[in-house]
């Protein structure tokens, strides 16, 4: 948990709170729209010929358009793996065309 929350965090314009008991984490991204974000990053993104697979948060919510830039994340991995999807999502996040800051 740590090492994705604190990872997450350390990347601009990302905001991660840190779960009390949970095995996943949400965090908001600095980009237009979670569904889009993730399908570009299955169908259009690596990093080391690596990629990850994020869940849109927007479904979690009652409220239409709500979490429309948060993604939510299951640290169930090992910490490299952890470190490593961070540093994906990282690059991810940089180059992603409708990044909002």
């Amino acid at each position: 948990r740590d090492a994705l929350v604190d990872g997450l965090t350390a990347i601009e314009g990302v905001t991660c709170p840190r779960p009390g008991g949970a095995f996943y984490a949400v965090a908001r991204l600095p980009i237009d729209d979670a569904n889009r974000f993730c399908q570009w990053l299955l169908e259009s993104f690596e990093l080391d010929n690596t990629t990850v697979m994020l869940a849109p948060n927007s479904g979690f919510y009652a409220s239409p358009d709500t979490g429309m830039d948060e993604v939510r994340m299951a640290y169930v991995l090992d910490v490299p793996k952890i470190e490593q999807a961070v540093r994906i999502i990282a690059a991810a996040v940089a180059a992603y065309p409708g990044r909002t800051n």
